[in-house]
């Protein structure tokens, strides 16, 4: 593709980083925002560079947020003692919606698969096995999504609790198996957290 601009050219490379966005789709995204008032080209790029450098993470949950601890960790209306174990903040979003959920979360950052050079170091496992120590937690909801990394990373979860008394149940199989959580309709995924197994059952499945 050749540019008449080293700017144009500079501005497509970066946004074909993004994921999903080819060239061709940069260079329209790019000679829209060079038609737009310089003013909301700014506030974009303001945007997307307080994003990077004001964001937070949680330090209960892992959860995106603008506070050291999350509205939903804060909420006095939540149930501390039930926690939704999740792969990332799309997952919270998209059970959120359901509204059926009224617990906490824990975002474990990915799943476990050696196939990407994933282990169990790498993800925020051990932060949550603290809380079931300090006897914070009486039930863990698996809600990762059904593919071999997610069954996997479930069951060394499962694995690590097996010591001390708390509950861990699944989210109900009306997500397919091999599906995203992100993607599962709202209706679907909060019937499946309303009607959770016990998680043992789903070993035998």
């Amino acid at each position: 593709m050749d540019f008449s601009s080293k700017l144009l050219e500079n501005a497509v490379h970066e946004m074909a980083q993004l994921p999903g966005i080819g060239k061709r789709t940069a260079l329209r995204l790019v000679l829209h925002l060079l038609k737009q008032p310089e003013e909301q080209t700014t506030h974009l790029a303001k945007a997307l560079v307080d994003l990077k450098t004001e964001v937070k993470f949680c330090k209960n949950c892992h959860n995106i947020s603008d506070y050291d601890v999350c509205e939903i960790c804060a909420s006095p209306n939540r149930e501390k003692s039930i926690v939704c174990v999740v792969e990332d903040v799309r997952d919270v979003m998209a059970i959120e919606n359901t509204s059926q959920y009224k617990g906490l979360y824990h975002v474990l950052g990915g799943k476990i698969s050696p196939m990407d050079g994933v282990g169990p170091n790498q993800l925020h496992i051990s932060t949550l096995i603290d809380k079931v120590k300090r006897g914070e937690v009486t039930e863990i909801i698996f809600a990762l999504s059904s593919t071999m990394e997610g069954d996997t990373t479930n069951f060394y979860i499962y694995k690590q609790l097996q010591d001390f008394e708390v509950t861990t149940s699944t989210i109900a199989r009306g997500i397919g198996v091999g599906d995203e959580l992100e993607y599962a309709d709202e209706v679907t995924l909060g019937r499946s957290i309303l009607h959770r197994v016990p998680f043992e059952n789903s070993l035998k499945s």
